[in-house]
């Protein structure tokens, strides 16, 4: 239900020099959007690291009168406006410090389902391809929502995919409802919508997708989720910024390894072997630490397991025995107790975690297998 509040929240939004974080600290300061939209520029003191020149736009009709136009165009298109400061965004994004003050979203969004974000290059191979199919039909049974950001390639086919397998899909877009970018995948987002998902966006109708918003939007896929899977990607792909804003967010990050000689895996990889991400061996065993419900189907492995022992050397031998007696060890406390440089570890762990003994999580944190 569109209220005052959210007329004086979107003014106070376009107010120069009020981002997302400027804008909560208004609102705990005074209470409301509507407070600060009056009594913010004579009162600027009460809130630290506020200036006269960051309040000076606060107050401007041309904002209220774009506010107003604002709620009509989302009134006749459907589009619901979430707040953060009450409460209104998806949990786990409403967390987040940096998140979007406001939320415009379309369709239907359920907190109870377990979100997933799932990213990659627009230029996708057979593997990611495989990859993201093998993956949707070995979890159609789970309950779970699929994020992605509606861009070609590995955004396309997650929604695919997701709907495909009537798995439900939110996409999240880098521009306003008043457009779709790609138009391409016009006819997705609409399909999206259709079978119950649901498209996200930060920006107004007045903002289109210009390259900056790319980035932007990347930290709404992190947040929104416990976990990011980095399908497929080059070193300075978008989906690198994702999985940097889900550590920075303390969130699991997952990567599918592939060749060295592969452009579209050196991003994968690059973030395996800095930790940064934890190896997708096997769907099975991704499944499980998803802490996804069980599958109906048989989950076959996408490398197969050999019946092999596996042969450790001394150094993984001595880091395997050292983790298990001290599960989510950190790195620094790990080199400490074996008296080895962190540069000779990180090899290391990174064999351990391609031979599946090991597990790596957020802040540097092993535990083996």
């Amino acid at each position: 239900m569109i209220s005052e509040e959210h007329l004086y929240a979107i003014a106070l939004r376009e107010c120069s020099l009020i981002g997302d974080i400027n804008f909560i600290k208004l609102i705990r300061t005074f209470g409301s959007a509507k407070t600060a939209w009056e009594k913010a520029k004579k009162e600027y003191k009460k809130i630290d690291g506020f200036g006269q020149k960051i309040v000076s736009d606060i107050g401007n009709p041309s904002h209220l009168d774009f506010a107003e136009k604002e709620l009509k165009f989302c009134e006749s298109n459907n589009i619901l406006i979430k707040l953060k400061h009450l409460k209104e965004l998806p949990y786990l994004l409403g967390e987040c410090e940096d998140a979007p003050a406001i939320l415009y979203q379309k369709g239907n969004y359920k907190n109870s389902l377990l979100p997933l974000s799932i990213v990659g290059t627009r230029n996708i191979t057979a593997y990611g391809k495989q990859f993201i199919k093998n993956f949707f039909e070995e979890t159609q049974s789970c309950s779970f929502i699929s994020i992605s950001g509606l861009a070609l390639g590995v955004d396309k086919e997650v929604h695919d995919q997701s709907l495909h397998y009537k798995i439900p899909t939110a996409a999240v877009l880098a521009h306003g409802f008043h457009t779709l970018y790609p138009a391409k995948n016009k006819r997705l987002s609409e399909k999206i919508l259709q079978d119950g998902g649901v498209l996200f966006t930060e920006f107004n109708s007045s903002r289109k997708p210009d390259r900056e918003n790319f980035i932007q939007r990347n930290r709404i896929i992190a947040g929104i989720s416990p976990a990011t899977m980095v399908v497929e990607t080059a070193f300075g792909g978008g989906s690198m910024s994702t999985a940097t804003f889900a550590n920075g967010y303390n969130r699991d990050v997952f990567a599918l390894p592939g060749k060295i000689t592969d452009q579209y895996s050196q991003g994968c990889n690059h973030l395996i072997s800095q930790n940064k991400a934890a190896t997708i061996s096997t769907i099975k065993d991704l499944i499980s630490n998803l802490c996804f419900n069980k599958p109906k189907e048989k989950i076959e492995e996408l490398f197969p397991s050999s019946s092999i022992a596996i042969q450790l050397t001394e150094n993984q031998s001595l880091i395997y025995n050292f983790i298990a007696e001290n599960p989510q060890i950190n790195l620094d406390d790990l080199a400490q107790q074996i008296v080895l440089p962190t540069h000779r570890i990180l090899p290391v762990l990174l064999e351990l975690e391609l031979l599946g003994k090991v597990k790596s999580f957020s802040g540097r944190q092993f535990l083996a297998i």
